[in-house]
């Protein structure tokens, strides 16, 4: 099992969420279709700060308020990143879905103070070094490939065939891997699986197996350097170890890849079945922006992100938290607050949704701005090459996928008139 350390490693306190009334699984049907519905439904009842179950019952705390979200990545004194604090690490069995989420690593993702600055400053000194518009080139030459694979047929399945292929690429690309070969594209589906898993698959084992392939990724640059963030992160002056660079290139991946495929996923969806960018969609670049930032607001790539740890016991939005429990960001639930957008009108033309998080651990820039190039080269790309591509079933039969911490269909299907290439 994943080293968890011991120095909250107790059964629950009276007052933390396993003995709150009215606790709610993270999960189910209405996370599927209507997720918007069940945090109206938890606000309604709970406030901003709900009790929940995660996998196996385990309770945590849900943060649904945009301010109580803002609050808790602005103060890590008080909520703090090392999953280590968590008094539920006795209760958590060794094959527990969740732990590549929680399970404590030596990553960017559960450092504190110094440590962190140091961690995260690698990485976003290794991500400027990626120049914008070579970037978006590539995302149009992969782009440009994968179309070609598909523009004669006149129908396709954009997120097997584009969606998901597209940003993995690019990523792998800027970290300096080989593109074609059969490791990256297991590198791909493992990356997915640890992320999003589906019935039947083991993220656990899934997650092992990114961590081997970059670990000899970085065996690999460490001997042929390369014009490539894993070289430029071996480079860095603050001398990371080969085992902090491979965790943090993980979280540098699986953030570029698959919130930003979902990213793509949501806005194709957005343009394709909302009337508002019907007219100007083929090759409407106005409105693909617009339709960009509106997701980001209501159909955020990553719903829900687990989390903080309590670092004493403290209060929150009327709740008493405890040391060592275990708050999960209700991203997609804060950009819907009804107490920032009272006329449950969200005005989708500005940009402080909480989408790449807040805070000392929000996503490093400038990731954001890289996954943008990506996202906006990947739907302009593809509504220029097909002007006319419509769905090829009604809006109502797509299918979202049922994560509660991914927002993405299982299948976007089209059609469009045939190219002869």
């Amino acid at each position: 099992m994943t080293d968890t350390g011991n120095p909250a490693a107790h059964v629950p306190p009276p007052g933390c969420p396993a003995h709150a009334e009215g606790a709610v699984p993270l999960g189910g049907l209405a996370y599927q279709q209507t997720p918007s519905q069940l945090y109206r439904s938890l606000r309604r009842e709970h406030g901003p700060v709900a009790p929940v179950l995660l996998d196996g019952g385990i309770p945590a705390w849900l943060v649904l308020g945009y301010s109580e979200v803002g609050y808790v990545t602005a103060h890590d004194e008080l909520f703090a990143r090392d999953s280590r604090r968590w008094n539920q690490w006795p209760n958590i069995p060794e094959d527990w879905p969740l732990l590549p989420f929680v399970g404590y690593q030596p990553s960017v993702l559960f450092t504190e103070g110094e440590e962190h600055q140091r961690r995260a400053g690698v990485i976003s000194e290794a991500l400027e070094g990626v120049d914008q518009f070579e970037l978006a080139r590539d995302c149009q030459v992969i782009a440009d490939e994968l179309i070609a694979d598909f523009s004669g047929s006149g129908r396709t399945e954009l997120m097997a065939a584009y969606v998901h292929t597209l940003p993995a690429r690019a990523v792998v690309q800027i970290c300096g891997m080989p593109l074609g070969g059969a490791d990256t594209q297991q590198l791909v589906d493992d990356l997915r699986i640890s992320l999003d898993a589906a019935e039947g698959d083991d993220p656990v084992a899934a997650y092992g197996r990114v961590g081997a392939r970059l670990a000899q990724l970085v065996k690999e640059k460490r001997e042929r350097p390369g014009a490539d963030v894993t070289s430029r992160m071996i480079q860095h002056p603050a001398g990371l170890t080969d085992e902090e660079i491979v965790q943090d290139l993980i979280s540098v991946i699986a953030a570029a890849q698959q919130p930003t495929a979902n990213w793509i996923c949501n806005t194709l969806r957005l343009l394709l079945t909302d009337e508002r960018f019907a007219i100007n969609v083929s090759g409407g670049r106005l409105s693909v922006g617009e339709a960009l930032n509106e997701v980001l607001w209501l159909d955020t790539p990553t719903q829900n992100f687990i989390g903080r740890w309590a670092v004493r016991d403290t209060q929150l939005g009327g709740r008493q938290i405890r040391a060592g429990d275990c708050l999960v960001l209700g991203l997609a639930a804060a950009n819907t607050d009804p107490q920032i957008w009272p006329d449950a009108h969200v005005g989708a033309e500005n940009a402080a949704h909480l989408s790449f998080s807040n805070g000392e651990h929000r996503c490093p820039y400038p990731a954001p701005l890289l996954a943008d190039v990506m996202a906006r080269t990947a739907v302009e790309t593809l509504l220029e090459r097909l002007p006319d591509l419509v769905l090829a079933v009604d809006p109502g039969e797509l299918e979202w996928r049922p994560s509660v911490w991914m927002r993405g269909l299982t299948a976007l299907p089209v059609e469009f008139t045939p190219v002869v290439q």
